[in-house]
């Protein structure tokens, strides 16, 4: 079994020194990086991975992931600047064209073109060369330059996508691919193909791209425990994420029927509509052993990087702790 990082993404919900305290323990039980989500609505990642990079020294660091409609590039370039400097070059730089965005009255037109002209802007910038960079959506001016050091003139990027085109933009410009939501073993193959197009047209190895997945994560000794969360935790984005799968095929009553029920505000009743073998493709769920045996079947498809991504356990703390303790010896011998 080869092996493969294993990070955990945390959501920014948390308190003032949760995040150093939940990284620590992270670095401390042996994980390869811990990333943050920007999801809408919640805290900005900024202060989250500044508060990480301050109460460790081994573990890689990011967001996964900022996006270019809410905040622009230049913004973005900062960010991680500041993250990297604070954290002696250990961060990475997710993007990806964000979720939910209507609800504040955005829209997210030329999605590719943004994620494009996004990561060539902040290349641009953190370079120091002046150049500029002439986009069809964002541009900079020959000459302009950050007033302030960096750590690193480039940032490694993740691009986040589960869409073809977005995946063969990897290919050409990204370090790592995150099909977030999903624990599909199939899906690596689907990601390798797409990719295939952006490394050809770049003139880039195959290997040159990192396959990342991650979703939700409830691990517990009692591992019906542990499902019975993670359903109530997955339903709300199951009908978004398996609609975008193409190797799985749901009942055809399974998706309106766990729509109603949320509809309903009955998270719980949506959850437990979950088969078995469905929860195990969009969700890392069960006892050490069966979250074990689920990411044996990821590395033996061939990913690069998985990510347990939140609550881990009925208590975030406990349940990191059971996962680096536990899961995490079972994928490294």
């Amino acid at each position: 079994m080869s092996r493969v990082e294993v990070s955990l993404g945390l959501q920014t919900d948390k308190a003032p020194g949760s995040y150093a305290q939940l990284a620590r323990l992270a670095e401390d039980v042996g994980f390869d990086g811990v990333s943050v989500f920007s999801d809408l609505l919640y805290q900005p990642p900024i202060g989250a991975l500044l508060e990480m990079a301050g109460a460790t020294s081994r573990v890689r660091l990011g967001c996964a992931c900022w996006n270019p409609y809410t905040l622009h590039p230049y913004e973005i370039a900062g960010q991680f600047a500041a993250v990297d400097a604070a954290s002696a070059g250990r961060a990475y730089l997710g993007l990806a064209r964000g979720s939910w965005l209507s609800a504040i009255g955005l829209d997210d037109p030329k999605p590719i073109a943004h994620l494009r002209d996004a990561v060539g802007v902040i290349q641009a910038l953190l370079s120091g060369e002046g150049a500029g960079y002439e986009g069809e959506v964002f541009r900079v001016e020959q000459g302009v330059r950050l007033r302030y050091p960096v750590a690193r003139s480039r940032a490694p990027i993740l691009i986040g996508s589960w869409g073809p085109l977005g995946m063969s933009l990897a290919g050409e410009v990204a370090d790592e691919i995150k099909i977030g939501g999903s624990a599909n073993p199939a899906m690596v193959a689907v990601v390798r193909s797409r990719l295939a197009r952006g490394l050809a047209r770049a003139g880039r190895p195959s290997d040159a791209v990192g396959v990342v997945l991650g979703a939700v994560t409830v691990v517990d000794r009692d591992g019906d425990a542990a499902r019975a969360l993670a359903r109530r935790e997955v339903a709300m984005y199951l009908d978004v994420i398996a609609a975008l799968d193409p190797t799985v095929e749901l009942p055809e009553d399974l998706l309106p029927a766990i729509r109603a029920r949320l509809a309903d505000g009955d998270d719980a009743g949506a959850g437990r509509l979950i088969p078995r073998d469905v929860l195990d493709l969009f969700c890392f769920a069960g006892t050490p052993a069966d979250i074990a045996a689920q990411c044996r079947l990821l590395i033996d498809a061939g990913v690069d990087r998985i990510e347990f991504g939140t609550p881990h356990g009925a208590e975030s703390a406990e349940g990191i702790a059971l996962l680096g303790r536990e899961v995490l010896p079972q994928l490294r011998d």
